[in-house]
């Protein structure tokens, strides 16, 4: 029987563990290897995620060794984030692993520079819906939210003004299904023309794959309308 003095103790030593048990099995990888570019935002990137799980309750692993990049590795996670990747980081077996843990119903989420990532691969290209071509210097410009139903962005104001560093890409794919635009008559050094796209999502080959432009700076890892916007997308990778 059970020492009824010490039974609050024992419930929330209970609890503690349900919780723990819950976490670990809805966890996401955090990915953020670079063979390009280094964006020195990715350590305040990396421990907000971790912040954001232990908020809602899912665990976080981060890495920047393409090696956990196995099958049986990949099994226990819910979504893999791409978080300011660069260049080409998986090489052909661990390109497979990845391929065949979408295709089993994996979730995928790109930051920023997740499109500036793994250009000689098409099937990466067609997951993560673009590729980056260029940029001007941040600068403060103004979103327009064309989806506000999604998990990602129906906090988000109809016209968002913040600072950061916009992508024009040399391709995009047409399946994707477009969540925020941004507006290039509020900035200079736009290519894309009237409809130039900043968030996506779509599902692909089974599994679930989000990408958000926004990312590049510091200060976005501290923004709540950004973490918020991030966090929806990380949720609706994981089918949560």
């Amino acid at each position: 029987m059970i020492n009824q003095r010490k039974a609050p103790l024992f419930l929330i030593v209970i609890l503690l563990l349900s919780l723990g048990a819950a976490a670990q099995k809805n966890k996401v990888l955090v990915f953020c290897k670079t063979a390009g570019f280094y964006h020195n935002s990715i350590p305040e990137g990396k421990l907000a995620i971790i912040k954001l799980g232990q908020e809602n309750k899912f665990g976080v692993d981060t890495s920047s060794d393409a090696a956990v990049f196995t099958k049986n590795n990949l099994k226990q996670y819910k979504a893999v984030v791409f978080l300011n990747t660069t260049g080409n980081v998986l090489d052909d077996e661990q390109q497979t692993a990845f391929e065949q843990y979408i295709r089993a119903g994996g979730g995928f989420v790109g930051v920023h520079a997740a499109t500036d990532t793994e250009y000689d691969w098409p099937w990466y290209g067609r997951l993560v819906g673009a590729y980056f071509k260029s940029h001007p210097a941040p600068q403060e410009a103004t979103l327009d939210i064309v989806d506000s139903k999604h998990i990602s962005t129906k906090h988000l104001p109809v016209r968002w003004t913040r600072k950061d560093e916009w992508y024009n890409y040399k391709w995009m794919s047409d399946s994707v299904h477009v969540l925020m635009t941004i507006d290039e008559t509020t900035y200079t050094g736009n290519r894309m023309g009237t409809t130039h796209p900043m968030s996506w999502y779509h599902n692909f080959e089974g599994g679930r794959a989000f990408y958000t432009e926004l990312g590049h700076t510091k200060e976005s890892y501290t923004d709540p309308l950004y973490l918020q916007h991030l966090l929806g997308g990380i949720l609706w990778a994981m089918k949560k």
